[in-house]
This record gives C-alpha cells, sequence and structure tokens, in this order.
C-alpha cells in the first residue's frame, strides 16, 4: 500500500458513485500517488502484485478492508452450504431404518448440505461389500431429484462410503430461503423499533396533555373561588354584621338611628 508498492508502472482504478471500479488508466506509482493525494487524500492498494501491470485501486484503506472483511462474513456465512453431514446404517438395516436415514439424508441436502452416508460392516460382514456397494447405489437412483453422487463409493477401512451434493437448483432455493428469512427477521425488527417509538411519542403526548388539564383545572378552582360567592351570600354577610351590631350595643331607637 501506498509508498510500500515497489512497482514502476500500475494499472490504476477506482470505485466510482454506484461502488463499482471505474479504470484511470496505466500510469507510473508517482502518478497514482499524487492522484490518490489529489482524490482527498485517499490511498493506493495493491490488489494484484502478478498481473501486467500490476493492478491498484485508490479508495479509503478502511472503508476498503471493512468491506472485505463484511463480504468475508458473508461468504462465511453462505459456506455453511457445504457443510458434510454424516448418516450412517449397516448393509442388514430393516427397510424402516433405512427409509429413516435417507429422510434424514434428504433433509440435510435440501438444507444445502453436502452428506456423506457410510455403509458399516462389522468382522466378518466386510466380506459381503457388495451388498454396500449396491445399497449406496439405491440410496443414489432415490436421491438424484436433489442430489448427485461425488464418484464412486470408497473404502475407508471397514466402511463404504459415498458423497452426495446437492443439485445447484437445490442450493439456489435456499440461499433465497435464506435471504427471505433475514429481510422478514429485519422487517420485524424494524416495525418494532417503529412501535416502541410511536409508544413513547404517545407517552410524551398524554402526560403533556395531563400537565395541561392539570393547569386549567387549578386556574378554574382559583376563579370559581373568587367570583363564585352568590348575591345571597352577601345578603347573608350583611344580616351577621347587623345582628353582631345589635349584641353589642342593644337595640333601641336612637341606636337604630345612628347605624341606620
Amino acid at each position: 500500500m501506498n509508498n510500500e508498492i515497489t512497482h514502476d508502472q500500475l494499472r490504476v482504478t477506482t470505485p466510482n458513485a454506484k461502488g463499482k471500479d471505474e479504470p484511470l488508466g496505466i500510469m507510473s506509482r508517482a502518478e497514482a500517488l499524487a492522484k490518490a493525494k489529489e482524490m482527498g487524500g485517499l490511498d493506493l492498494i495493491l490488489l494484484n502484485p502478478n498481473s501486467d501491470p500490476p493492478v491498484c485501486k485508490i479508495a479509503d484503506y478502511s472503508k476498503y478492508r471493512y468491506n472485505k472483511e463484511k463480504k468475508a462474513k458473508e461468504v462465511k456465512k453462505n459456506s455453511k452450504a457445504t457443510e458434510v453431514k454424516e448418516v450412517k446404517m449397516s448393509y442388514k438395516i430393516d427397510v424402516h431404518d433405512y427409509e429413516v436415514r435417507k429422510k434424514n439424508a434428504l433433509k440435510f441436502l435440501k438444507q444445502g448440505n453436502r452428506v456423506k452416508c457410510t455403509v458399516t460392516f462389522r468382522g466378518r460382514e466386510v466380506q459381503h461389500d457388495k451388498l454396500g456397494f449396491e445399497m449406496l447405489d439405491k440410496l443414489s437412483g432415490e436421491m438424484e431429484e436433489v442430489c448427485v453422487r461425488e464418484g464412486r463409493p470408497k473404502r475407508e477401512g471397514r466402511n463404504l462410503s459415498a458423497i452426495f451434493t446437492p443439485r445447484p437448483e437445490v442450493v439456489k432455493q435456499v440461499n433465497a430461503d435464506r435471504r427471505a428469512e433475514d429481510k422478514a427477521k429485519k422487517k420485524k425488527r424494524e416495525e418494532r423499533l417503529s412501535r416502541k417509538k410511536d409508544t413513547a411519542e404517545a407517552a410524551a403526548v398524554a402526560a403533556l396533555e395531563g400537565a395541561e388539564a392539570a393547569s386549567a383545572d387549578g386556574s378554574s378552582m382559583g376563579a370559581s373561588s373568587m367570583d363564585g360567592k352568590s348575591n345571597d351570600d352577601l345578603l347573608d354577610l350583611d344580616a351577621d354584621i347587623e345582628s353582631s351590631l345589635d349584641d353589642l350595643f342593644g337595640s333601641d331607637d336612637l341606636t337604630d338611628d345612628l347605624f341606620s
């Protein structure tokens, strides 16, 4: 990268707005480094030193590394399709048990896995390996719609094994189902976050309305306590004052004329 590159002539590319590599042509190392600096202090990354001339890419190294690791994780995630499952059986297996083994093998294949079917022999049973070949041929014929067999069965000590690989259309369907499942999970997660957001907003609005209602009730109670006295209440108050004066000074014509 950058000054660590020792080649004199380089074929240089850079990502465009759509994320695809756009060729800038063949230029010297100095010109490529100057171009990288001119494009905002980006890095000159060596991609393929064995081509003629070597291929370099002008990009932000941190972003380039992040995208590379992201793609590696995706490849690793999808590499489960190449996982090898194993199904074992005896050449003397019962019909029901054989159907169970075949059902398991089909399940693994439809999940996108390769399946290793093994016929086991004990002691002198190994002399009947012909029956083992016949069993694996029978199994291969019954599962041919889903898988193909990788060559002839092989001897491994006292065992006889064959590898079955899911057909391309099966792998394609597995990947499509996996993408649909990931999309459904993402949509469900977004809906859950949206519901939480709506609930939080509704709670905030309810709290604000409650505060406004409480303020309004307090103001109306204060106003009613000041303005709520009727004329009858005022007349009763005057009568009480007059009665108190009568008790204090007595009631005669002179007093009545004085305070009337």
